[in-house]
């Protein structure tokens, strides 16, 4: 039996299988922040490709949050009624839709000031206005009304996104932050404690597991911050790294952030997701036997080949059943 291929429930939710997609931007937004057919054909495509969780790219939880102007949001009702035939899309075909709550903080780039827990810019962007305590109040309600309109729009996990650099990211990092280590999470894990009191969906949360710098966030860091956010609802941290420092030096590979999310899994006692260029079904599946953790996430391989469940499912010898309008093909 393939452990890829095994089934993962998570509160009332089950996933066929243990292949998400990750959530990649296409920045290809209509009208203030709306999905559009491209998104339709992007994420069904990979339903129907095989995919167990089809999680939809960073989705901005307010117009400030949008990482530029043609990245989607779930901040209105106009929004939640364009996702809902994207969702209705797969999970007719057999996956479960999901959505990466998003906001861009200090690299947000668009007719607007961007916020951030300083006024420190990232390099090259415009400088941040400071977040006071009720800004970030505010933030936390722009969060929980996002994952509302989720499930609203029919999505059935959320992933509260505090990764790559942006908002959540730069409360806890010691780059972006200042203070000790359990006041930097402080903001993350209220955030993910509103949500999962929000709604009755899964929630996940995408971390950076490092800073890749000398002084910045560190795997050990994400322990203590992947208990925190279990201890606040979340049912799976999703590990990734990197996006908060310009001259951080990544050493990209194959599979090169499974070890973050195997030190957050066996650390912390928490399910994690594994991503970061695994492109192989046996590498897959090895993330998986070695209990490196309990999903993958594959990214740029499922641009390329959508169907890529259907395909490792031959490989490992476990049968699946194509859609029926492609059955002849496999």
């Amino acid at each position: 039996m393939s452990l890829l291929f095994t089934p993962l429930t998570l509160r009332s939710v089950t996933l066929p299988n243990r292949i998400a997609v990750s959530p990649m931007c296409q920045y290809t937004a209509g009208e203030d922040g709306v999905p559009t057919n491209w998104h339709l054909v992007h994420l069904g495509s990979r339903a129907v490709g095989g995919a167990g969780l089809v999680i939809a790219e960073a989705t901005a939880v307010e117009p400030r949050g949008r990482i530029s102007p043609n990245d989607v949001g779930i901040w209105n009702d106009t929004q939640v009624e364009a996702w809902r035939p994207i969702t209705k899309f797969i999970k007719d075909n057999g996956a479960v839709p999901g959505i990466q709550l998003a906001h861009a903080g200090r690299k947000a780039y668009g007719d607007w000031t961007p916020v951030a827990p300083t006024a420190e810019p990232f390099p090259g962007m415009h400088t941040p206005s400071k977040l006071d305590a009720a800004g970030i109040d505010e933030i936390t309600s722009f969060f929980v009304s996002a994952a509302r309109r989720a499930v609203e729009a029919g999505f059935e996990v959320v992933e509260v996104h505090a990764a790559h650099g942006y908002l959540l990211h730069e409360f806890y990092s010691p780059l972006t932050n200042e203070g000790t280590l359990e006041e930097r999470i402080a903001v993350p894990v209220a955030v993910t404690a509103a949500v999962r009191e929000a709604v009755d969906v899964p929630v996940f949360v995408r971390i950076s597991g490092t800073d890749w710098t000398d002084d910045g966030w560190t795997a050990e860091d994400s322990v203590v911050l992947a208990q925190r956010l279990a201890e606040a609802g979340a049912d799976l941290v999703d590990v990734s790294s990197g996006g908060n420092s310009a001259d951080a030096k990544i050493p990209v590979g194959p599979g090169y952030q499974v070890p973050l999310a195997e030190t957050v899994r066996r650390k912390a006692d928490v399910p994690t997701g594994a991503v970061g260029l695994i492109t192989d079904a046996r590498q897959a599946e090895q993330v998986l036997v070695d209990g490196s953790a309990d999903l993958v996430l594959l990214g740029r391989e499922l641009l390329r080949h959508p169907y890529w469940p259907l395909h490792a499912a031959q490989e490992l010898g476990v049968e699946i059943k194509a859609p029926r309008q492609y059955a002849r093909a496999f």
